[in-house]
């Protein structure tokens, strides 16, 4: 029997055959690096423009490019041995190439299919011209790849991801679902014109991303005589921008997580394990074998056999507890790439709002701004239509068709903020209910409980209202300094936590009650010449993750680790807290699930290397005329793998020290900025 793989391998490889751009595309489009090596693609077509782009990004990260296609295609443990095992296993378990195979021709519009085509046909020709960084069995990339990536790469932003690894293995979900942490995640607010200074709108676009690897920020400008013109933020692998802006309007993404997955449990026959109870009936479940490869520690493969399973409510996991189903939002579905396509080309609310109403991205907040003042919020899901009066918070019965649904709400009933009387809207991964001042907010007697809305609040959040919403005329200034804010709120967990840290008597200690005293007096401010922040973070953070130790042993565990490595309980903030680059190693402000975010992990030295938070940001205002500006950093640089280049780490300095550089969005804006000026291939 042909497994599923040799079938995903002929599909790529028939649909290579119809995807053969064309050799104009190189001669149609001009690649231009301004002084950052920032890509700024000029292009008479959309699809030579993609074609650009993919060309420059290949140039700067090829490697992870490949990574990503192999991620999708499920093929990541050829590459990365039993930890690309998992992901393969949900690739297929997910039915993403089938998925696929059935729709790509059916549901992309020929414009859109048009770009992704071109784009995978760039990543073609550069690895023919460069063959000895191609990975085997990496050739064809098609189109089909880059849907592949947005079919299974899109649920995983809202956690379904997570699902399948608590309904697979319950206990080890079970431990680690017992230790909560600080948040993480990502900003985006909008002011209007009648909460600035000036009369301008702004808007901050703001996304807490890895600093490497396939959902690492790119940056990129790109504007076709086709109308396609913006700049902001790209995944590698990915022809459309996901967040930043056009001349028009612009927006940022934050991660949200209603509830958008249901786990059904199966009541699996006993006399036959290939049927299922449903309406009182028996029915068989759809089932085929698959084979992933597995690279070992000595460079041979292993093949792995996984049974896939699948019922009418979606795939099927077995554990030890059962058989259970798993239906979630973007089941079957591979158009994000055209709802992506239709944002970046929206010139005003309406059209944007058209594009938002396809309903089709699976999860995903979005604060919006634009040259007309709109400033608005939108808490997006494909949110299901469940039947009410089920709990549907926990597992549901498997064995009642009226619990499968199939419907979803529509655009215009989700959660959403538009244009409120306070001039500015928010989210920092809180609850849609905490949107923009008290008075505008969402009420949440107004939905229904089954959209199992979030109800949390981040420290950033709570200081997102301290910030900006307690500043009713905002100034330039004041909107990036509000950025760029340094505190632990007081109704942070982190506050929280400091007085289990000030409970216990030290008298007797002199070294504890020293720590006491350095703790008492700490204003909650992360900057890197604080001397408190050290052991104040690393405490809390242990102890939040870790909340039945005592916090009396977890304090004096982070002292004798500050001792070990600096020779003092006190060291700066910025002695610990470190950007890692190269040769590039700076001190830098903030922390997790402070405004400033920056999430580290220790190297051997101690000193905690930041793998993640802040990465690209950007500030778009439209002023009172309606002119667009805009200005960015990215915490690294344009070429975010090769060490070789100049712009490997050239914007780390300017990240470190919280600083922007400006977008050349316009060609007069360009003009005398452009260090190189090419086509691809050349």
């Amino acid at each position: 029997m042909r497994t599923i793989l040799t079938a995903m391998a002929a599909a790529m490889l028939m649909g290579a055959a119809a995807e053969a751009a064309p050799s104009t595309y190189a001669d149609e489009v001009r690649i231009r690096r301004d002084e950052w090596g920032v890509p700024h693609i000029r292009a008479k077509s959309d699809a030579a423009a993609a074609y650009g782009l993919a060309w420059a990004q290949a140039e700067d990260d090829f490697a992870t490019i490949q990574e990503a296609v192999f991620q999708s295609r499920g093929r990541l443990a050829e590459l990365k041995g039993p930890a690309g095992i998992e992901n393969d296993y949900l690739v297929h378990l997910q039915d993403v190439w089938g998925t696929v195979r059935r729709r790509y021709a059916r549901d992309l519009a020929p414009a859109t299919r048009k770009v992704m085509e071109a784009y995978a046909a760039s990543l073609n020709a550069y690895a023919a011209k460069h063959p000895d960084k191609v990975l085997p069995g990496l050739l064809p990339i098609t189109g089909q790849d880059l849907a592949a990536a947005t079919t299974f790469r899109g649920p995983s932003f809202y956690g379904l991801d997570d699902v399948f690894r608590r309904t697979l293995r319950p206990q080890a979900q079970k431990l680690a679902l017992a230790e909560p942490k600080l948040e993480t995640g990502s900003n985006g607010v909008a002011v209007a014109p009648s909460r600035s200074a000036d009369g301008a709108t702004r808007l901050l676009v703001n996304s807490h991303q890895p600093f490497t690897g396939p959902l690492a920020w790119y940056e990129a400008v790109i504007q076709t005589d086709e109308g396609w013109h913006v700049a902001g933020g790209f995944f590698p692998g990915g022809p459309f921008m996901l967040h930043g802006h056009n001349a028009h309007l612009g927006w940022a993404s934050t991660v949200n997580n209603p509830d958008l997955a249901d786990v059904f449990q199966l009541t699996v026959n006993p006399a036959n394990r290939e049927e299922y109870r449903l309406d009182g009936a028996w029915k068989r479940f759809e089932s085929h074998w698959v084979e992933i490869k597995v690279k070992r520690a000595d460079g041979g493969f292993d093949v792995m056999r996984k049974e896939i399973a699948r019922s009418a409510h979606g795939p099927v996991v077995r554990n030890d507890r059962g058989v259970f189903a798993i239906r979630y939002a973007g089941m079957g579905e591979i158009r994000q790439n055209e709802q992506y396509f239709a944002m970046n080309k929206a010139r005003n609310l309406s059209e944007w709002k058209a594009a938002m109403a396809m309903g089709v991205l699976p999860s995903i907040n979005y604060v919006y701004g634009d040259a007309k003042g709109n400033v608005g919020y939108v808490h997006n899901g494909r949110y299901p239509v469940r039947k009410e009066g089920v709990d549907w918070s926990g597992v549901v019965p498997g064995d009642r068709s009226d619990l499968i649904w199939n419907a979803q709400l529509p655009f215009a009933k989700i959660p959403q903020v538009w244009n409120p009387k306070s001039g500015w809207v928010f989210n920092a991964n809180n609850t849609p209910f905490q949107a923009t001042s008290e008075a505008d907010d969402l009420k949440p007697g107004a939905f229904s409980k089954t959209l199992g809305l979030q109800t949390n609040m981040t420290n950033r959040a709570w200081r997102a209202l301290e910030t900006y919403g307690a500043d009713t005329s905002i100034t330039a200034e004041e909107f990036e300094a509000y950025k760029y804010d340094l505190t632990f709120s007081s109704r942070s967990d982190l506050a929280k936590a400091l007085t289990l840290l000030g409970a216990f008597n030290a008298k007797d200690d002199p070294d504890l009650a020293a720590a006491q005293a350095l703790l008492k007096d700490w204003d909650r401010r992360t900057h890197r010449d604080s001397r408190a922040a050290p052991l104040a973070v690393l405490t809390v953070l242990k102890l939040l993750q870790t909340p039945a130790r005592p916090p009396v042993a977890v304090l004096k565990e982070t002292m004798a680790e500050l001792r070990t490595h600096f020779g003092r309980i006190d060291p700066t903030w910025g002695e610990v807290n470190r950007i890692r680059r190269g040769k590039v190693d700076l001190p830098v402000d903030g922390g997790p699930d402070i405004f400033r975010a920056i999430y580290g992990r220790p190297d051997p030295d101690g000193r905690l290397r930041g793998l993640a938070g802040d990465t690209f940001i950007m500030f778009v205002t439209w002023d009172r005329a309606g002119a667009m500006s805009s200005t960015s950093i990215h915490q690294f640089g344009s070429a975010t793998l090769d060490e070789a280049s100049p712009h490997f780490a050239d914007q780390t300095p300017l990240f470190a020290a919280m600083k922007t550089k400006p977008v050349r969005f316009t060609e007069e804006q360009l003009k005398g900025h452009i260090v190189r000026d090419y086509r691809p291939g050349e």
